[in-house]
């Protein structure tokens, strides 16, 4: 896969699909890298060019001295997009991916036609949980918190029914490099995106999981009840609903991509 050698920090991409198709970029969440949109992937490019990347401190991207901000990843998906000439695409992001979609939809909102924000809230979890978060990976690395982590991410019946695909994750954030989680965790400790929500003029998709115990279905309803323009489904998944649940994600994101509005109800 290519590099992108922008201004603070080099990004792995993938840019997949044929040029005349309209632009879909996918934003992973915190402690996986690319890989997470696998599962979505083949079936969203049957109508979009597709742009994955890794997020600075995330898989094969570099890591940047931190602590981060969403601004900080909001902007470097921009000098991305403007190193690959794309003026307006859509944009899907999983937890703090999207939260950096709420951070372009109200900053630059001329570049982005529609929006998807996956598993994720104005405001995710405390500045106290974050700290000792931090704290944990210092001392016992990514591999302490691991095991946790997927009770977070997956329900028990997708781990036992898909153990192959939960230790692919598991291993993606084991790998994981340290500082690069800990600044991220760092700018989800420190972000309050509600003041910007009511700015964000795009048409919105707000999906959730019903066994989602990090950013609830009433975290997803308070969102999209925030945004003029927006929608909200939820999937049977927990908190990475693209893996646990990749047809209903799928089917429910190119629905939203083919229809005309969006009207919050």
């Amino acid at each position: 896969m290519p590099y992108a050698e922008l201004t603070h920090v080099r990004l792995r991409y993938s840019l997949e699909g044929r040029e005349d198709m309209p632009l879909l970029v996918l934003v992973h969440s915190l402690g996986t890298d690319l890989t997470l949109w696998n599962d979505v992937t083949p079936t969203l490019a049957a109508r979009h060019r597709i742009l994955r990347y890794d997020l600075r401190g995330h898989g094969m991207s570099s890591v940047p001295a931190g602590p981060y901000s969403i601004a900080d990843l909001g902007q470097d998906l921009l000098e991305l997009l403007e190193m690959l000439k794309v003026d307006c695409c859509d944009l899907c992001g999983l937890s703090i991916g999207g939260q950096v979609a709420m951070w372009l939809g109200a900053q630059v909102p001329r570049r982005f036609g529609r929006l998807i924000m996956a598993n994720t809230a104005a405001r995710i979890g405390t500045v106290a949980g974050w700290n000792e978060r931090i704290a944990r990976v210092r001392s016992e690395g990514l591999n302490g918190i691991a095991e946790e982590a997927m009770n977070r991410w997956f329900t028990d019946t997708f781990r036992q029914r898909a153990a192959t695909r939960v230790a692919e994750m598991r291993s993606a954030l084991a790998a994981t490099p340290p500082e690069g989680y800990i600044a991220c965790c760092a700018a989800l400790r420190d972000s309050d995106l509600s003041a910007l929500l009511p700015l964000i003029e795009a048409p919105v998709m707000v999906i959730c999981g019903a066994s989602d115990p990090v950013t609830t279905t009433g975290d997803g309803r308070s969102l999209a009840g925030m945004m003029r323009r927006a929608s909200l489904i939820e999937l049977d998944a927990a908190h990475i609903s693209a893996v646990e649940q990749p047809v209903s994600f799928s089917a429910a994101a190119l629905g939203f991509f083919s229809s005309e509005g969006v009207d919050h109800g």
